[in-house]
């Protein structure tokens, strides 16, 4: 079963920086894109940003000059570098995996493209 784990998350000052990370483990066969979304109390889940296996990168405009999207698929890792933050940055930092994974059914291996998302990790931007 595929799983992401995220780290790097919490609380900064305005203008402070934070790198965020999220690794995927499970038997995951090809990645064709990972990256962060992120959700603030009583908003929907809007994405940060996304970085495909060609390295081609999405900003939302928000965060475009200040957030660095970066990946390591032989490591199954994203980076998020996020430089001169602000108070409307605080949310809860979600990564994403899309990708084509093997699993075991029955005792059978069944291979299927899907996403998974990470659990979240929180981060605040206050003085």
């Amino acid at each position: 079963q595929v799983q992401l784990v995220e780290s790097g998350g919490g609380l900064v000052q305005p203008g402070g920086s934070l790198r965020l990370s999220c690794a995927a483990s499970g038997m995951i066969l090809n990645i064709y894109s990972m990256g962060w979304y992120r959700q603030a109390p009583g908003k929907q889940r809007d994405l940060v940003a996304t970085i495909s296996s060609t390295d081609s990168t999405n900003y939302a405009n928000s965060v475009k000059g200040r957030f660095t999207i970066s990946g390591d698929n032989a490591k199954k890792t994203v980076y998020l570098q996020m430089n001169s933050l602000k108070p409307n940055d605080t949310a809860v930092y979600y990564c994403y995996l899309d990708a084509v994974s093997s699993k075991q059914v029955g005792g059978a291996s069944e291979i299927s493209r899907g996403e998974t998302w990470g659990q979240g990790t929180q981060v605040t931007v206050s003085s």
